[in-house]
């Protein structure tokens, strides 16, 4: 694949992807993935209208593939989080926990929020109990961080 490929298709199809997604960072990655599928895949075409063809069909599945697990497993914004807690400071610890890694706030909203012990959230997630302590210490030390570095 050429620069000149990217330069050629890259607008179109963001502006196409934008508009199935109505996201800025999905249409951009919805473009990286149409790109990687090109190079991975090595189609050959029979004149650039096939070429072309082919990148918007790539992407636009693509975006509908986004699209539906979107919807399948929706997400809270930011803004949404404070129909969920109670108090302020609630808000303020589920937006801390909403900025860590997956693996981290899993283990810490289990244990600190719901208050399940160490040994059952190494059942629940099929993991040691070993690596439940690690990811609550994990966890602790960058929301220490993240609090530290709001004052």
């Amino acid at each position: 694949m050429t620069e000149e490929m990217i330069t050629r298709y890259s607008n179109m199809l963001f502006k196409i992807c934008l508009v199935i997604l109505g996201n800025e960072q999905d249409a951009q990655d919805a473009i990286q993935d149409t790109f990687y599928r090109y190079l991975y895949n090595h189609p050959e075409f029979s004149d650039e209208e096939h070429e072309k063809a082919w990148m918007i069909r790539v992407a636009v599945n693509i975006s509908k593939d986004m699209r539906r697990f979107q919807q399948r497993h929706p997400k809270v914004s930011m803004e949404q989080l404070e129909d969920y807690y109670e108090s302020p400071k609630e808000g303020e610890i589920l937006e801390e926990l909403i900025r860590l890694p997956y693996k981290l706030k899993t283990v810490i909203y289990l244990h600190y929020i719901e208050g399940y012990k160490v040994k059952e959230i190494a059942s629940m997630l099929c993991i040691s109990q070993s690596a439940v302590k690690k990811r609550l210490q994990r966890g602790r030390e960058q929301l220490k961080l993240i609090c530290e570095g709001k004052e």
